[in-house]
Protein backbone atom coordinates (compact mmCIF):
# COMPACT_ATOMS: atom_id res chain seq x y z
CA UNK A 1 0.00 0.00 0.00
CA UNK A 2 2.61 2.34 0.74
CA UNK A 3 4.18 1.86 -2.97
CA UNK A 4 1.04 2.39 -4.09
CA UNK A 5 0.40 5.99 -2.52
CA UNK A 6 3.75 7.00 -3.54
CA UNK A 7 2.97 5.83 -7.16
CA UNK A 8 -0.48 7.81 -6.85
CA UNK A 9 1.68 11.10 -5.72
CA UNK A 10 4.37 10.97 -8.11
CA UNK A 11 1.76 10.60 -10.88
CA UNK A 12 0.03 13.18 -9.86
CA UNK A 13 3.13 15.30 -9.91
CA UNK A 14 3.97 14.34 -13.46
CA UNK A 15 0.57 14.79 -15.15
CA UNK A 16 -0.29 17.84 -13.71
CA UNK A 17 2.88 19.75 -12.64
CA UNK A 18 3.94 20.78 -9.24
CA UNK A 19 1.66 21.16 -6.15
CA UNK A 20 1.45 21.35 -2.36
CA UNK A 21 0.67 18.52 -0.17
CA UNK A 22 -2.86 19.71 0.22
CA UNK A 23 -3.46 20.06 -3.59
CA UNK A 24 -1.88 16.39 -3.98
CA UNK A 25 -4.28 14.80 -1.09
CA UNK A 26 -7.51 16.58 -2.83
CA UNK A 27 -6.60 15.45 -6.60
CA UNK A 28 -5.75 11.97 -5.15
CA UNK A 29 -8.11 11.18 -2.81
CA UNK A 30 -5.37 10.29 -0.23
CA UNK A 31 -5.08 11.63 3.09
CA UNK A 32 -3.00 14.78 3.93
CA UNK A 33 -0.67 12.72 6.59
CA UNK A 34 -0.34 10.06 3.86
CA UNK A 35 0.72 12.23 1.00
CA UNK A 36 3.24 13.96 3.63
CA UNK A 37 4.33 10.28 4.20
CA UNK A 38 4.72 9.66 0.87
CA UNK A 39 6.46 12.53 -0.23
CA UNK A 40 9.18 11.85 2.10
CA UNK A 41 9.94 8.83 0.77
CA UNK A 42 9.87 9.93 -2.66
CA UNK A 43 11.98 12.69 -1.97
CA UNK A 44 14.69 10.82 -0.03
CA UNK A 45 14.98 8.66 -2.89
CA UNK A 46 15.23 11.66 -5.20
CA UNK A 47 12.66 11.68 -7.19
CA UNK A 48 10.39 14.62 -6.06
CA UNK A 49 11.78 18.04 -4.68
CA UNK A 50 10.84 21.03 -2.65
CA UNK A 51 10.72 24.17 -5.21
CA UNK A 52 9.26 26.81 -2.95
CA UNK A 53 6.40 27.89 -1.14
CA UNK A 54 2.96 28.73 -2.05
CA UNK A 55 1.54 31.93 -0.42
CA UNK A 56 -2.04 30.80 -2.28
CA UNK A 57 -4.85 31.42 0.50
CA UNK A 58 -4.67 31.85 4.46
CA UNK A 59 -2.28 30.66 7.45
CA UNK A 60 1.21 29.17 6.51
CA UNK A 61 2.63 28.99 2.95
CA UNK A 62 2.62 25.63 1.84
CA UNK A 63 5.90 23.65 0.27
CA UNK A 64 5.29 23.10 -3.12
CA UNK A 65 6.90 20.08 -4.87
CA UNK A 66 7.86 18.62 -7.93
CA UNK A 67 8.79 15.53 -9.71
CA UNK A 68 12.71 15.75 -10.18
CA UNK A 69 12.61 15.37 -13.65
CA UNK A 70 16.72 14.46 -13.50
CA UNK A 71 16.08 11.39 -11.21
CA UNK A 72 16.86 9.40 -14.69
CA UNK A 73 17.46 10.00 -17.99
CA UNK A 74 16.17 8.06 -21.75
CA UNK A 75 18.08 7.75 -24.78
CA UNK A 76 16.11 7.79 -28.26
CA UNK A 77 17.77 6.74 -31.43
CA UNK A 78 16.44 6.65 -35.10
CA UNK A 79 18.34 5.08 -37.50
CA UNK A 80 17.81 6.27 -40.82
CA UNK A 81 19.27 5.26 -44.23
CA UNK A 82 21.05 8.13 -44.20
CA UNK A 83 21.05 9.86 -40.75
CA UNK A 84 21.07 7.96 -37.54
CA UNK A 85 19.52 10.78 -34.42
CA UNK A 86 20.37 10.07 -31.20
CA UNK A 87 18.65 12.46 -27.94
CA UNK A 88 18.70 12.01 -24.15
CA UNK A 89 15.92 13.48 -22.22
CA UNK A 90 15.16 13.69 -18.33
CA UNK A 91 11.85 12.28 -17.12
CA UNK A 92 10.46 15.87 -18.25
CA UNK A 93 11.17 14.21 -21.57
CA UNK A 94 13.43 17.58 -22.25
CA UNK A 95 15.84 17.47 -24.88
CA UNK A 96 19.61 17.46 -22.68
CA UNK A 97 22.13 16.49 -25.59
CA UNK A 98 21.27 16.28 -29.15
CA UNK A 99 23.70 14.61 -32.05
CA UNK A 100 23.14 13.89 -35.64
CA UNK A 101 25.22 11.68 -37.24
CA UNK A 102 25.74 10.72 -41.12
CA UNK A 103 25.21 6.88 -41.81
CA UNK A 104 27.53 5.88 -44.31
CA UNK A 105 27.64 2.40 -42.97
CA UNK A 106 28.53 -0.57 -45.49
CA UNK A 107 27.41 -3.39 -42.70
CA UNK A 108 25.72 -4.29 -40.27
CA UNK A 109 28.34 -4.68 -38.06
CA UNK A 110 29.61 -0.85 -38.90
CA UNK A 111 26.25 0.11 -37.90
CA UNK A 112 26.12 -1.13 -34.61
CA UNK A 113 29.89 0.34 -33.65
CA UNK A 114 28.06 3.86 -35.32
CA UNK A 115 24.96 3.70 -33.57
CA UNK A 116 26.68 2.95 -29.94
CA UNK A 117 29.55 5.49 -30.54
CA UNK A 118 26.87 7.89 -30.95
CA UNK A 119 24.82 7.23 -28.14
CA UNK A 120 28.35 6.97 -25.63
CA UNK A 121 28.83 10.60 -27.59
CA UNK A 122 25.36 11.81 -26.38
CA UNK A 123 25.50 10.86 -22.76
CA UNK A 124 28.81 12.15 -22.42
CA UNK A 125 27.88 15.43 -24.07
CA UNK A 126 24.32 15.44 -21.67
CA UNK A 127 27.25 15.38 -18.96
CA UNK A 128 25.88 11.81 -17.65
CA UNK A 129 27.24 8.34 -17.01
CA UNK A 130 26.44 5.40 -18.41
CA UNK A 131 24.41 4.41 -15.25
CA UNK A 132 22.58 7.30 -15.39
CA UNK A 133 20.62 6.06 -18.67
CA UNK A 134 17.49 4.36 -17.46
CA UNK A 135 15.77 3.14 -21.07
CA UNK A 136 16.90 3.41 -24.34
CA UNK A 137 14.73 2.93 -27.58
CA UNK A 138 15.59 2.68 -30.88
CA UNK A 139 13.54 3.01 -34.10
CA UNK A 140 14.82 0.91 -37.24
CA UNK A 141 13.07 0.36 -40.52
CA UNK A 142 12.00 -3.28 -41.04
CA UNK A 143 10.45 -5.77 -38.37
CA UNK A 144 12.79 -6.24 -35.18
CA UNK A 145 12.23 -10.09 -34.02
CA UNK A 146 13.78 -10.19 -30.63
CA UNK A 147 13.46 -14.20 -30.59
CA UNK A 148 15.87 -14.64 -33.21
CA UNK A 149 17.79 -11.42 -32.99
CA UNK A 150 16.73 -10.35 -36.46
CA UNK A 151 15.38 -7.82 -38.49
CA UNK A 152 13.21 -8.45 -41.00
CA UNK A 153 12.17 -6.57 -44.18
CA UNK A 154 14.84 -3.53 -44.02
CA UNK A 155 16.18 -3.97 -47.21
CA UNK A 156 17.69 -0.64 -47.35
CA UNK A 157 20.27 -0.78 -44.70
CA UNK A 158 22.78 -3.14 -46.15
CA UNK A 159 23.67 -6.47 -43.94
CA UNK A 160 20.57 -5.27 -41.29
CA UNK A 161 18.56 -8.56 -41.69
CA UNK A 162 21.52 -10.88 -40.80
CA UNK A 163 20.75 -13.17 -38.10
CA UNK A 164 21.86 -11.92 -34.78
CA UNK A 165 22.50 -8.18 -35.28
CA UNK A 166 19.60 -7.09 -32.84
CA UNK A 167 20.97 -8.73 -30.42
CA UNK A 168 24.47 -7.30 -30.92
CA UNK A 169 23.02 -3.62 -30.69
CA UNK A 170 21.14 -4.79 -27.58
CA UNK A 171 24.04 -6.26 -25.99
CA UNK A 172 26.23 -3.06 -27.50
CA UNK A 173 23.25 -0.37 -26.13
CA UNK A 174 22.37 -2.00 -22.51
CA UNK A 175 25.97 -2.07 -21.35
CA UNK A 176 25.70 0.26 -18.30
CA UNK A 177 22.11 -1.74 -17.59
CA UNK A 178 19.99 0.39 -19.58
CA UNK A 179 16.36 -1.86 -20.69
CA UNK A 180 16.79 -1.39 -24.29
CA UNK A 181 13.84 -1.92 -26.48
CA UNK A 182 14.39 -2.16 -30.63
CA UNK A 183 11.20 -0.68 -32.71
CA UNK A 184 9.95 -0.33 -36.08
CA UNK A 185 10.57 3.22 -37.30
CA UNK A 186 7.01 3.96 -38.37
CA UNK A 187 5.37 2.81 -35.36
CA UNK A 188 7.28 5.12 -33.33
CA UNK A 189 6.47 8.18 -35.93
CA UNK A 190 2.82 7.00 -35.00
CA UNK A 191 3.73 7.76 -31.26
CA UNK A 192 5.49 10.56 -31.81
CA UNK A 193 2.76 12.39 -33.71
CA UNK A 194 0.38 11.25 -30.76
CA UNK A 195 2.48 12.38 -28.12
CA UNK A 196 3.49 15.82 -29.71
CA UNK A 197 2.54 16.54 -33.03
CA UNK A 198 -0.35 16.35 -35.24
CA UNK A 199 -2.04 13.46 -33.90
CA UNK A 200 -2.92 14.39 -29.94
CA UNK A 201 -6.09 13.56 -29.02
CA UNK A 202 -6.46 11.38 -31.84
CA UNK A 203 -7.75 7.10 -30.70
CA UNK A 204 -7.68 5.74 -33.94
CA UNK A 205 -5.04 6.85 -36.44
CA UNK A 206 -2.23 5.74 -39.68
CA UNK A 207 1.00 7.09 -39.57
CA UNK A 208 1.94 6.82 -43.56
CA UNK A 209 5.82 7.41 -43.77
CA UNK A 210 7.23 7.48 -47.40
CA UNK A 211 11.06 7.90 -48.16
CA UNK A 212 13.43 5.37 -49.28
CA UNK A 213 11.11 3.28 -48.19
CA UNK A 214 7.40 3.08 -47.46
CA UNK A 215 5.85 2.39 -43.66
CA UNK A 216 3.05 2.26 -41.84
CA UNK A 217 2.11 2.79 -37.86
CA UNK A 218 -1.14 2.33 -35.96
CA UNK A 219 -2.69 3.20 -33.44
CA UNK A 220 -5.81 1.80 -31.99
CA UNK A 221 -7.40 3.22 -29.06
CA UNK A 222 -4.60 5.78 -28.42
CA UNK A 223 -2.13 2.64 -28.17
CA UNK A 224 0.17 1.38 -30.98
CA UNK A 225 -0.83 -1.38 -32.90
CA UNK A 226 1.55 -4.12 -33.70
CA UNK A 227 -0.13 -7.08 -34.45
CA UNK A 228 0.17 -10.90 -34.02
CA UNK A 229 3.78 -10.88 -34.78
CA UNK A 230 4.87 -7.06 -35.15
CA UNK A 231 4.33 -6.58 -38.41
CA UNK A 232 1.36 -4.78 -38.96
CA UNK A 233 1.66 -1.68 -41.19
CA UNK A 234 4.01 -3.35 -43.19
CA UNK A 235 2.59 -1.95 -46.19
CA UNK A 236 5.67 -2.06 -48.96
CA UNK A 237 4.25 -5.93 -48.97
CA UNK A 238 1.06 -4.68 -50.20
CA UNK A 239 0.54 -5.78 -54.01
CA UNK A 240 0.46 -3.40 -56.07
CA UNK A 241 0.61 -3.60 -59.88
CA UNK A 242 1.04 -7.43 -61.31
CA UNK A 243 2.60 -9.32 -59.10
CA UNK A 244 6.31 -10.45 -59.40
CA UNK A 245 7.50 -14.36 -59.44
CA UNK A 246 10.89 -15.33 -58.55
CA UNK A 247 13.03 -15.57 -55.36
CA UNK A 248 13.44 -11.66 -55.64
CA UNK A 249 10.10 -10.52 -56.17
CA UNK A 250 9.23 -9.54 -52.16
CA UNK A 251 12.68 -7.67 -51.87
CA UNK A 252 11.58 -4.67 -51.80
CA UNK A 253 7.99 -5.05 -51.56
CA UNK A 254 5.85 -4.50 -54.51
CA UNK A 255 4.02 -0.97 -52.71
CA UNK A 256 7.48 -0.02 -51.65
CA UNK A 257 8.30 -0.43 -55.50
CA UNK A 258 5.63 1.17 -56.94
CA UNK A 259 6.04 4.21 -54.61
CA UNK A 260 8.64 5.11 -52.56
CA UNK A 261 11.71 7.68 -53.27
CA UNK A 262 13.41 5.59 -56.50
CA UNK A 263 9.86 5.21 -58.04
CA UNK A 264 9.30 9.01 -57.88
CA UNK A 265 12.31 9.90 -59.87
CA UNK A 266 11.96 6.93 -62.18
CA UNK A 267 8.45 8.22 -63.27
CA UNK A 268 10.29 11.79 -63.72
CA UNK A 269 12.86 10.93 -65.50
CA UNK A 270 10.68 8.98 -68.36
CA UNK A 271 8.94 12.07 -68.68
CA UNK A 272 11.71 13.95 -69.72
CA UNK A 273 12.57 15.21 -66.10
CA UNK A 274 16.19 15.52 -64.93
CA UNK A 275 15.37 15.09 -61.46
CA UNK A 276 17.88 13.61 -58.84
CA UNK A 277 16.08 12.91 -56.20
CA UNK A 278 12.12 13.01 -54.94
CA UNK A 279 12.94 16.16 -53.59
CA UNK A 280 13.70 17.64 -56.58
CA UNK A 281 10.56 16.28 -57.91
CA UNK A 282 8.27 17.90 -55.62
CA UNK A 283 10.18 21.55 -55.91
CA UNK A 284 9.56 21.29 -59.91
CA UNK A 285 6.08 20.62 -59.01
CA UNK A 286 5.40 23.34 -56.39
CA UNK A 287 7.39 25.82 -59.61
CA UNK A 288 4.49 24.76 -61.59
CA UNK A 289 5.98 21.95 -64.12
CA UNK A 290 3.49 20.00 -65.75
CA UNK A 291 5.30 17.33 -65.99
CA UNK A 292 6.09 17.00 -62.25
CA UNK A 293 2.61 17.68 -61.22
CA UNK A 294 1.87 14.65 -63.11
CA UNK A 295 4.01 12.37 -60.97
CA UNK A 296 2.77 14.15 -57.86
CA UNK A 297 -0.65 13.39 -59.00
CA UNK A 298 0.26 10.05 -59.90
CA UNK A 299 2.07 9.36 -56.36
CA UNK A 300 -0.78 10.36 -54.84
CA UNK A 301 -3.17 7.71 -56.41
CA UNK A 302 -0.67 5.13 -55.17
CA UNK A 303 -0.52 6.46 -51.68
CA UNK A 304 -4.38 6.86 -51.67
CA UNK A 305 -4.83 3.06 -52.58
CA UNK A 306 -2.54 2.28 -49.15
CA UNK A 307 -4.91 4.31 -47.59
CA UNK A 308 -8.20 2.97 -48.80
CA UNK A 309 -7.03 -0.43 -48.04
CA UNK A 310 -6.55 0.30 -44.39
CA UNK A 311 -9.43 2.37 -44.04
CA UNK A 312 -11.44 -0.81 -45.03
CA UNK A 313 -10.15 -2.83 -42.21
CA UNK A 314 -9.31 0.15 -39.19
CA UNK A 315 -11.33 3.29 -40.18
CA UNK A 316 -9.00 5.37 -38.79
CA UNK A 317 -9.75 9.03 -38.10
CA UNK A 318 -6.56 10.59 -39.42
CA UNK A 319 -3.96 9.99 -41.79
CA UNK A 320 -0.34 11.55 -40.92
CA UNK A 321 1.72 12.05 -43.90
CA UNK A 322 5.72 11.59 -42.76
CA UNK A 323 9.08 10.65 -44.45
CA UNK A 324 10.94 12.79 -47.29
CA UNK A 325 8.05 12.52 -49.47
CA UNK A 326 5.12 12.06 -47.24
CA UNK A 327 6.14 15.46 -45.62
CA UNK A 328 4.77 17.13 -49.21
CA UNK A 329 1.15 16.80 -47.90
CA UNK A 330 0.96 20.47 -49.25
CA UNK A 331 0.96 18.70 -52.44
CA UNK A 332 0.23 14.65 -52.11
CA UNK A 333 -3.31 15.35 -49.81
CA UNK A 334 -5.74 17.10 -52.08
CA UNK A 335 -5.31 14.48 -55.28
CA UNK A 336 -5.09 11.91 -52.61
CA UNK A 337 -8.56 12.65 -50.98
CA UNK A 338 -10.07 13.08 -54.56
CA UNK A 339 -9.12 9.67 -55.34
CA UNK A 340 -9.96 8.55 -52.13
CA UNK A 341 -14.04 10.08 -52.26
CA UNK A 342 -14.12 7.75 -55.29
CA UNK A 343 -13.61 4.62 -53.64
CA UNK A 344 -14.64 4.69 -49.98
CA UNK A 345 -17.85 6.33 -48.42
CA UNK A 346 -15.77 8.30 -45.41
CA UNK A 347 -12.33 9.54 -46.05
CA UNK A 348 -10.66 10.30 -43.23
CA UNK A 349 -8.74 13.51 -42.06
CA UNK A 350 -5.25 13.73 -43.73
CA UNK A 351 -2.63 15.77 -42.38
CA UNK A 352 1.34 16.64 -42.45
CA UNK A 353 2.98 15.51 -39.86
CA UNK A 354 4.14 18.28 -37.19
CA UNK A 355 7.46 16.85 -36.36
CA UNK A 356 9.33 16.46 -39.27
CA UNK A 357 12.35 14.53 -39.22
CA UNK A 358 12.27 14.41 -35.81
CA UNK A 359 8.83 12.41 -35.68
CA UNK A 360 10.81 8.87 -34.84
CA UNK A 361 13.25 10.25 -32.48
CA UNK A 362 10.02 11.87 -30.62
CA UNK A 363 8.46 8.77 -30.48
CA UNK A 364 11.44 6.75 -29.22
CA UNK A 365 11.84 9.17 -26.29
CA UNK A 366 7.86 8.86 -25.58
CA UNK A 367 8.21 4.95 -25.51
CA UNK A 368 11.50 4.93 -23.00
CA UNK A 369 9.42 7.63 -20.81
CA UNK A 370 6.82 4.75 -20.49
CA UNK A 371 9.42 2.32 -19.38
CA UNK A 372 12.02 4.91 -17.46
CA UNK A 373 9.24 6.39 -15.01
CA UNK A 374 8.23 2.42 -13.58
CA UNK A 375 12.22 1.63 -13.67
CA UNK A 376 13.49 4.75 -11.69
CA UNK A 377 11.40 3.27 -8.70
CA UNK A 378 13.76 0.21 -8.80
CA UNK A 379 16.68 1.85 -9.48
CA UNK A 380 16.17 4.24 -6.66
CA UNK A 381 15.63 1.71 -4.35
CA UNK A 382 11.38 1.77 -3.98
CA UNK A 383 9.56 -1.19 -4.03
CA UNK A 384 8.03 -1.63 -7.93
CA UNK A 385 4.19 -2.08 -8.14
CA UNK A 386 3.19 -3.88 -11.08
CA UNK A 387 0.51 -2.21 -13.17
CA UNK A 388 0.12 0.11 -10.56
Amino acid sequence: MRALNQRLVLDRLRTHGEATRPRIAADTGLSKPTVGQALLDLEQHGLVRATGRSLAGPGRAAVVYQAAPDAGHVVGVDIGRRVIRVAVADLEGSIVARLDEPNRCRSASALVRTVSDAVDRAVASAGLAPHEVVATVVGTPGVPDPATGTVHRAPNLPGWERRGVLHELVSALAVAGSDVVVENDANLCAVGEHALGAALGVDVLVCLTVGTGIGMGLLVAGRLFRGAHGAAGEIADLPYGPMPSGAGARRPGPMETAAAGQAVVDAARALGLTARSAKDVFRLARAGDERAVRVVEEEAEKLAYVVSAVTAVLDPRLIVLGGGIGGNADLLAGPMRRALAATIPAVPDIVAGQLGEDAVLAGAIATALDTARDLVFDRRGLPHTAGA
